[in-house]
């Protein structure tokens, strides 16, 4: 006797298991980048850093916590990466892609926050509100925020001169406020009388 349709469809669906999804979320700083990471079927969030700059350590974080997941879950875990558009440009997400980790950059001013007055503001709140931004675009809400389209490296680099630019004039006349006042600024003794020089 053969096995009718209906044997077969419900064998197929209870051996066929869908990917799981890890999904991080990077907070780009100057001194550390902060990767929080909420596992599949967990409720709670992991937070770990690397050194600022490192797209090496990034990468072997990302892997270390996806094989944590499949060793919990025991199914294949895909990882699904935000961060919020900033004047480091694109390059993080162009290194994430390249090594087959789905990234996605989102407009910050895209995000919607409560309007209360006295809203607590911390990088936990923050990462809590962009990770769950996140599972709520994957899921296809639409208006819950803007992600942005990262331009051709070469639009990029001409934006880079300009941006490096506008550092160096900040800094440059951040030095000269400074040495102004340390060498021009009067001096007073501890009686009081202003001495220059």
């Amino acid at each position: 006797m053969l096995p009718s349709i209906h044997d077969a469809s419900t064998e197929q669906t209870a051996t066929v298991r869908p990917d799981l999804t890890l999904y991080a979320l990077l907070e780009l700083s100057r001194s550390t980048w902060l990767v929080t990471c909420l596992l599949p079927e967990r409720d709670r969030m992991s937070k770990d850093s690397t050194p600022d700059g490192d797209g090496g350590a990034l990468l072997g974080l990302l892997e270390r916590v996806r094989t944590r997941a499949q060793q919990l879950t025991e199914r294949p875990v895909k990882i699904v990466v935000i961060q919020e558009a900033g004047l480091d440009g694109f390059w993080v997400h162009r290194l994430l892609e390249a090594n087959g980790i789905e990234s996605h950059v989102v407009d910050p001013a895209s995000i919607a926050v409560p309007r209360r007055r006295g809203r607590a503001k911390t990088d936990a709140i923050d990462g809590e509100t962009l990770l769950r931004t996140l599972l709520a675009w994957s899921r296809g809400e639409p208006r819950v925020c803007v992600m942005v389209v990262p331009p051709p490296q070469e639009e990029e680099d001409a934006r880079r001169v300009c941006r490096e630019r506008a550092i160096l004039l900040r800094e440059r006349i951040r030095l000269n406020v400074r040495s102004y006042w340390l060498l021009c600024r009067p001096r007073r003794t501890n009686a009081g009388s202003p001495l220059f020089g």
